[in-house]
């Protein structure tokens, strides 16, 4: 046993979802591989008095089910996973990736009936529920990050376990300054983009649902988003792998959508009306992910980093957009990957992935 390991299961029960006796903690794992920590979990939640249930959730037949399934049955779906959240009060998800492609052959249109098939259900545990989300690290994910096995291990672990506490007081001026601002302004190679937070609630993410974590959001008002982003960080979204996503803006609907893949505006775009607008705007500062590997989970908590998400908002910060995808796209601004600068009501306050007003400096990482 690693004794991270342990220290891990530790946080997720007593920190991130703060298990009380009687609670029933649901534990859905993607390989064999996760049974370390899952054992850990089961230890340490069952011991503090709670109930828990493990579900091995394998993606390879997750797919298969998925393309298999009539679409009469797919009701079903609703029902059980609608079940599951009236009965469980809080949920983790070890992700263990095996292979990013593995739904790309999944017919479109059932696609789109799956994701509408549990879209209340996942609105429901996001924002009404205690939930964690973690990546486990393996062979992909270490080949993707250009790293030995042990060496993921080593850095997956060092990323997620970082001082949370410690980062929620670095972040509160940041937060502070965020709910005071009205416009945000966004440069970057191929970027130029305005959006109004005015009156938003700045939320920190500091390892209470997303393992590793490191982020705060809010969400533009809905319709005031003008402009053009393009995004420098490979992003995979059901099945394919999405490089040098560009939006187009006009008051607040996307009105072109391209990538290196193609048009994407008849496709993803076009699931319902509220995937052609953006539920969320965070900053991203883990300051122990440093480059992309294709994992949203990672990606998104890049140290100079932001996100710019089409689709459903949160309900702790809602500006009314609802959809049944969110899609997290990453630009990094780092000078590395191009740099770019964030202008809060026309003051520089980001300025190649570094914070440049001095009540902000202390969330740069050499600090």
């Amino acid at each position: 046993m690693d004794e991270r390991m342990r220290k891990l299961a530790e946080m997720i029960c007593n920190y991130s979802l703060n298990l009380q006796p009687q609670e029933k903690l649901y534990i859905s794992y993607g390989s064999i591989a996760c049974q370390e920590l899952v054992k850990e979990l089961v230890k340490i939640a069952s011991r503090k008095g709670a109930f828990v249930y493990t579900e091995l959730n394998d993606l390879e037949l997750e797919a298969l089910r998925k393309r298999e399934i009539k679409e009469e049955n797919i009701s079903m779906i609703t029902e059980l996973e609608e079940a599951k959240i009236v009965y469980f009060d809080a949920f983790v998800y070890l992700k263990y990736s095996i292979n990013d492609y593995e739904l790309k052959t999944l017919d479109d249109q059932k696609r789109q009936k799956l994701n509408k098939a549990v879209e209340h259900s996942i609105n429901v545990r996001a924002n009404e529920k205690k939930w964690v989300l973690l990546n486990y690290p393996s062979l992909l994910d270490a080949y993707k990050n250009k790293r030995s096995i042990e060496e993921y291990y080593n850095y997956a672990l060092d990323a997620m376990t970082i001082d949370y506490e410690e980062l929620s007081h670095k972040i509160q001026p940041l937060k502070e300054l965020m709910e005071k601002t009205k416009m945000v302004h966004i440069v970057s190679p191929g970027t130029d983009l305005t959006f109004s937070i005015e009156n938003m609630p700045a939320v920190p993410c500091l390892g209470e649902k997303n393992i590793p974590d490191g982020e705060l959001y809010t969400a533009p008002v809905k319709n005031s988003v003008n402009g053009t982003i393009t995004y420098n960080t490979p992003s995979p979204y059901h099945g394919n792998i999405y490089h040098h996503v560009k939006l187009v803006f006009q008051d607040g609907q996307i009105i072109e959508a391209t990538s290196d893949e193609g048009d994407l505006f008849h496709t993803i775009f076009a699931t319902d009306e509220g995937a052609r607008y953006v539920g969320e705007f965070s900053l991203g500062f883990n300051p122990k992910i440093l480059e992309p590997m294709e994992d949203i989970l990672y990606d998104e908590k890049i140290y100079g980093s932001l996100h710019f998400t089409p689709g459903s908002c949160y309900d702790d910060c809602n500006n009314g957009n609802q959809s049944a995808i969110h899609w997290d796209l990453v630009l990094i601004q780092t000078k590395e990957y191009g740099g770019g600068e964030i202008y809060f009501d026309d003051i520089l306050i980001r300025q190649d992935g570094e914070f440049v007003k001095e009540e902000l400096q202390m969330l740069n990482k050499n600090q």
